[in-house]
């Protein structure tokens, strides 16, 4: 290869990167700015426009990313629920419950989890819910959020069953009630949101409440 078709190709990967990294930036910018005017003014008032001038892109921009606000506030939710971390925090979880063998410590850890996530995540819900009452779009994906949290936590009620922790009186289907009620965004609204509960003791409450309704008393048999 010549010098000159060389540099020429090595140009075109660094543009390539710069672009593939602006664009990135771009996304979070949108989705920051989607998710403070949304929970700020709500959905129906916010317009793309408005979204698009805050994150400093065009219109266009959001639209050729998200394809509107129905697609913005699922990429928002979706991100909420990956956490913090390096690592989305649902596979943190999962390799979390593949090592831990005692129910009680598994439990306890999805409270942390809960600390992480659903400051993110249940504003978010909460959005969605109240949209739906006026547009179709959001109803669907209400329904969409909702059947995804129930499959996870069915998930999650399986894996521990598995394990025989239960109490005798609990079946799957109880378990992964438990569990649905525990994580959802009206709970998380009413003790943070509403009553100002520290988010250490909301995530320590909805440990302690699963541990009670799912498996047998300390020391029992």
């Amino acid at each position: 290869m010549d010098p000159i078709s060389a540099a020429v190709k090595t140009g075109r990967r660094y543009d390539a990167s710069r672009r593939q990294r602006q664009a990135l930036l771009n996304r979070e910018a949108v989705l920051e700015a989607a998710r403070r005017l949304f929970l700020a003014d709500g959905y129906g008032p916010t317009t793309i426009a408005a979204i698009a001038a805050a994150a400093d892109v065009s219109v266009e921009t959001v639209y050729k990313g998200f394809g509107g606000k129905p697609g913005l506030v699922r990429a928002i939710w979706s991100r909420g629920l990956a956490g913090s971390g390096p690592v989305p925090a649902w596979e943190r979880s999962d390799e979390m419950q593949s090592l831990e063998a005692d129910p009680r410590r598994v439990i306890l850890n999805w409270g942390r989890f809960m600390i992480e996530v659903a400051p993110a995540v249940a504003p978010v819900l909460l959005l969605i819910r109240d949209a739906a009452a006026a547009d179709a779009e959001m109803a669907a994906l209400l329904q969409e959020v909702d059947q995804a949290r129930l499959v996870r936590m069915e998930e999650n009620a399986r894996r521990l069953h598995g394990r025989g922790g239960f109490r005798e009186d609990i079946g799957l289907e109880q378990a992964t009630d438990v569990l649905w009620t525990y994580s959802s965004p009206e709970l998380y609204e009413l003790l943070v949101l509403r009553r100002s509960w520290p988010l250490d003791s909301y995530g320590r409450f909805v440990a302690d409440a699963m541990i009670a309704a799912l498996l047998p008393a300390s020391g029992s048999a």
